[in-house]
């Protein structure tokens, strides 16, 4: 079965940041789920898990 989501140290290896900036930038993401976020993060206890599909597809549209 393939992967459908990213851990935090996932995103923080994609994106070259440090693990505090990466949780912050997360948890920033979190807050703007119920205003148009640019990708979908789950938040399960102090877990934090991005949605693969939408961040790939985030980090394709930055990036170009």
């Amino acid at each position: 079965m393939e992967k459908q989501v990213y851990m935090a140290s996932d995103i923080q290896r994609a994106l070259g940041l440090g693990k505090t900036k990466t949780y912050n930038f997360l948890n920033e993401v979190y807050r703007q789920q119920g205003e148009n976020p640019p990708f979908r993060v789950i938040k399960i206890g102090t877990s934090v898990r991005v949605l693969k599909e939408s961040f790939d597809e985030w980090l394709r549209t930055a990036t170009n």
